[in-house]
This record gives structure tokens, sequence and C-alpha cells, in this order.
């Protein structure tokens, strides 16, 4: 499902480039394509813009439509942000875990996993800008408790990974799993800011692979 819905993505953001109607035009789709335009109409502006600011009129016009006819789909702009929200967790979890069944070893799948996440931001910079924001809201938004689920979902995986990788020796007994999680996603949260700070979302790709190497010094096993 999760790999359906990210090809509707990338369908949606070609479509969203498109000048003039068609018959393929927002007007004419059905929901669950409907749902992906809006999505990525909201990532678009999001990459754009402080992802607050964004108003139903801007997602409105970036897909052709009036603020009417997104409503008849969306009942409130927070309806909007959680599917934005819903999407991304979805899709997130699914190329990671994707990235670990390739992976010979936990070490090598923490890497894989660690690089699949790095190339989901790379591919839609408006993500984390919606993720942080999101984050710093002081009310429990639907968007929010998304949010805060993907991540524990995300610490889930983590945490059995590493301890799978001590069970097997190939990470130190030492490491506590719960850090190791914290870090790991802390690291490419880290890498993210500092691509945003400098407006340059495409830098992380580059900075990766060292933060990663650091990170392994830190858990793996020395014989």
């Amino acid at each position: 499902m999760a790999k359906y819905f990210d090809m509707q993505l990338k369908d949606s953001n070609s479509l969203l480039t498109m000048n003039g109607a068609t018959s393929s035009s927002p007007r004419h789709l059905p929901a669950d394509e409907r749902r992906a335009v809006t999505v990525a109409a909201v990532i678009a502006l999001a990459a754009e813009q402080n992802p607050q600011e964004i108003t139903t009129t801007a997602i409105a016009d970036r897909m052709s439509l009036t603020q009417g006819a997104l409503f008849r789909h969306f009942p409130t702009k927070e309806a909007i942000w959680q599917a934005v929200m819903e999407w991304v967790a979805e899709v997130l979890l699914a190329r990671i875990d994707d990235a670990a069944q390739t992976a010979a070893s936990p070490l090598a799948a923490l890497e894989v996993m660690f690089m699949a996440h790095i190339d989901f931001v790379a591919q839609h910079p408006g993500v984390p800008r919606i993720l942080f924001g999101e984050l710093q809201r002081a009310e429990a938004t639907p968007a929010k408790r998304a949010v805060q689920t993907l991540l524990e979902q995300y610490g889930l995986r983590l945490h059995a990974l590493v301890e799978q990788g001590i069970a097997q020796g190939e990470l130190d007994r030492e490491v506590d799993p719960t850090a190791a999680a914290t870090l790991f996603i802390g690291s490419i949260q880290g890498l993210v800011m500092q691509a945003l700070l400098a407006g340059k979302v495409q830098l992380i790709r580059a900075a990766a692979p060292g933060a990663f190497a650091i990170f392994a010094r830190g858990v793996r096993r020395v014989p």
C-alpha cells in the first residue's frame, strides 16, 4: 500500500507541474489520487515557505482548485495536515523496512535504513519542515499524534535491530538499545537541521556517510 501511495505522490508531483486543464486534472480525480495530489501540494509548498503559514487558499491554488472543492474532500485544514503526516509515516517506514530486508547483518541494516531516510528527506525537503513544525505545537493535534506515532514505531524498529546486533556479537554488549535508537534518529535530525539552515537540503546526502560512520564506531563491538 505504501509503495502504491508513494508512486501516486510521484505521479501527483508531475500532475501539479503540468500546465492547462486535462482529463486528469485534479478536478476529476478519484479520492485516493486526490489525497495524493493534496499531499504533494502541501509538501511542495512547505519546501518553499514556513509550513505554518500555508493557507488552504494556497493549497487550492497549487492544485488549480477552489477552496470549496478542496473542502469537499478535507473538512478542515487540520484534516489535510493529518493526511500529510499519515503519508509521511506510511511511506518512510515502508522505505526503511524495505531497505533493512536487503541487509546482511543488523549493523548493515541500520546503515541502509539511515541512508534510506536521508534519501527520503532529500526527495521531499518539505517533509522535515512540516514535521518539526508539528512537534513544536503545544496542542495535541491529529497530525502531531501521527508524528509521535511515527517516531515511536521507528524507535521500536531500531531498538530491535540493536538488540539483535548485540545478541549476534556484532554490536557492543554495553550499548543501550534505547540510547542507540535516540542517537540514530538524532543524527539524522541534526543533519537535516544543518541542511535547512544552509538552505541546501541536498547537502545531507554528502554528509550522511560520515555521520553514520561515527554512529557505527560508537556501537560496533571491538574484537
